[in-house]
């Protein structure tokens, strides 16, 4: 069936009420009930929730073959706990576990061999990328992967579509009761907002630290009466690789263009105002867009009310300057916004359902007035591709990018025109990411083209004096310098599935022709 994408989508693919993508707005209005964890009530007192090992934890959760567990990625690349638990699975001999990740990336490319042994058989996740994305695009994997964004996996969870049976949650502080921070210890990740769902939803819970601090652990990320074990182990993460420096504030010349001309759109609508809002992306010329949206408020007297999402270094400076009311957390990407949720009292943490989740009654992305995003494809439609690369291997991930876009009253994406011999604006992209509905005005080295459903936007571009071309002329500018690029061949059989933010099915990835099963 033909989506509203124009995604072809296998016909077994849509049982169990499971429909294809036909809009952002589709399902606005829908009536669900949530479901609610398995709880075993706690009545007489207990000292302590402390055990000796995750093996223990494992052990006293019932995990069994075919059960789904759950981790976090607040520490991103230095993460150790997803493997420390996967290993301690496939050593008890347990099987056919699916996981339901916040994200996972290279740091878990030991899970990729884990594929193929067939200990994990499923996989639902917003990031996938190194040993894990080569394994499923391969076809590796027993059942299709499925990729959400951040908003669409919190949805999939608090609508009953995911149901974790053990959650395991790496915590940089935790007291002996499960009162749990995303502060302090060695392992510092700032707030653990992907991680709230799953304490509130799994039916057990399982607390993962490196530093166990007295009774009560507060203001808690993940509050005790949530937790059922709790687990203290040498190291957590790496330190290194979880908040270690700035993220990259580009200095190239090609990015810093791109940047200003961003802030030129910025300033350009009537959205751009006292008491704005903002979300960036962490790539180098989405980061350095709020060195030139500065001068610009500084001039025309205004400040933002808030800034959301993933937070660095250029925001934190923007709070602690006075130009930003508050920042609203739901990740930490840099030392800088570590020590922010720290030291400044208008640096809040919020859950991501709070930040993004399409089907509750009014998260923080429907209310942003700009979002700076990257790209790595975009076709004359708009839509985007954030999750597979050229060859057709999964190495990206949606993460926040739909559900920004789509909430935001004005969404850019900021990319070059081309990146080596490949063009980033095609004709046929090879996953769609974000629908092109979602997204406003394309910003590339090579021209800013603004999506003709915005009518608005292109007349007071044209009433700044900002240069615009189309899309389809960016496309054929590429064309002309790297060529046309040839088709990917894929197998007929789908290994991931891209849902939409409101689960139904806006793409499907096919196995890559250079392995055989």
């Amino acid at each position: 069936m033909i989506n509203a994408v124009g995604r072809n989508i296998p016909d077994e693919l849509l049982t169990n009420g499971r429909e294809v993508f036909q809009g952002n707005n589709y399902r606005d209005g829908q009536i669900y009930t949530k479901p609610g964890p398995t709880v075993k009530a706690q009545i007489k007192p207990q000292e302590s929730k402390l055990v000796e090992s995750i093996r223990e934890a494992i052990r006293l959760c019932g995990v069994k073959d075919g059960m789904t567990v759950s981790f976090h990625h607040h520490f991103r690349d230095g993460d150790y706990v997803a493997n420390l638990v996967m290993q301690e699975i496939a050593d008890l001999g347990i099987k056919d576990i699916t996981i339901a990740a916040s994200s996972m990336g290279a740091a878990h490319d030991p899970i990729g061999k884990m594929i193929e042994d067939g200990v994990v058989t499923g996989l639902q996740t917003s990031g996938i990328r190194g040993k894990m994305g080569e394994a499923v695009s391969n076809g590796k994997l027993k059942t299709p992967c499925i990729l959400r964004s951040h908003g669409g996996r919190v949805r999939a969870i608090e609508q009953g579509e995911v149901h974790i049976d053990v959650a395991f949650i790496g915590a940089p502080t935790a007291d002996e009761y499960g009162n749990a921070r995303g502060k302090g210890g060695k392992s510092d990740c700032g707030v653990l907002s992907y991680a709230m769902i799953d304490a509130k939803y799994a039916d057990k819970v399982v607390v993962i630290t490196d530093c166990l601090v007295p009774f009560p652990n507060f203001p808690p990320s993940i509050q005790a009466v949530d937790v059922d074990y709790v687990v203290v182990v040498e190291e957590i993460g790496n330190p290194q690789k979880i908040a270690s420096k700035a993220a990259r504030i580009t200095q190239d010349p090609r990015e810093l263009m791109m940047a200003k001309e961003c802030a030129r759109i910025m300033a350009a609508t009537p959205y751009f105002k006292d008491g704005f809002s903002f979300q960036t992306g962490v790539g180098g010329a989405s980061l350095a867009v709020n060195r030139f949206i500065e001068p610009l408020m500084r001039e025309r007297g205004i400040r933002m009310r808030w800034g959301i999402g993933g937070i660095s270094a250029p925001m934190v400076e923007l709070l602690e300057k006075g130009l930003i009311d508050c920042l609203v957390d739901a990740q930490d990407f840099d030392i800088d916004s570590v020590n922010s949720v720290h030291k400044n009292q208008t640096h809040y943490e919020i859950s991501t359902s709070q930040y993004c989740n399409p089907m509750n009654k009014g998260a923080f992305v429907n209310k942003l007035d700009f979002v700076v995003l990257a790209a790595l494809e975009i076709d004359t439609g708009f839509n985007v591709n954030v999750v597979t690369g050229s060859d057709g291997l999964l190495m990206g991930a949606p993460g926040g990018h739909p559900d920004a876009s789509a909430g935001a009253k004005c969404s850019i994406i900021v990319t070059p025109l081309v990146r080596g011999r490949i063009p980033t604006v095609c004709e046929r992209i090879v996953t769609v990411t974000t629908p092109g509905e979602s997204i406003d005005v394309l910003v590339t080295d090579y021209g800013i083209a603004v999506n003709p459903r915005r009518q608005d936007l292109i007349d007071h571009m044209s009433a700044a004096g900002i240069e615009l071309t189309t899309i389809e002329a960016l496309k054929d500018k590429a064309y002309s310098m790297v060529g046309v690029p040839d088709d990917i061949v894929f197998h007929d059989r789908v290994v991931a599935i891209m849902e939409a933010r409101d689960g139904t099915i806006l793409d499907v990835v096919r196995q890559i022709k250079n392995y055989e099963v």
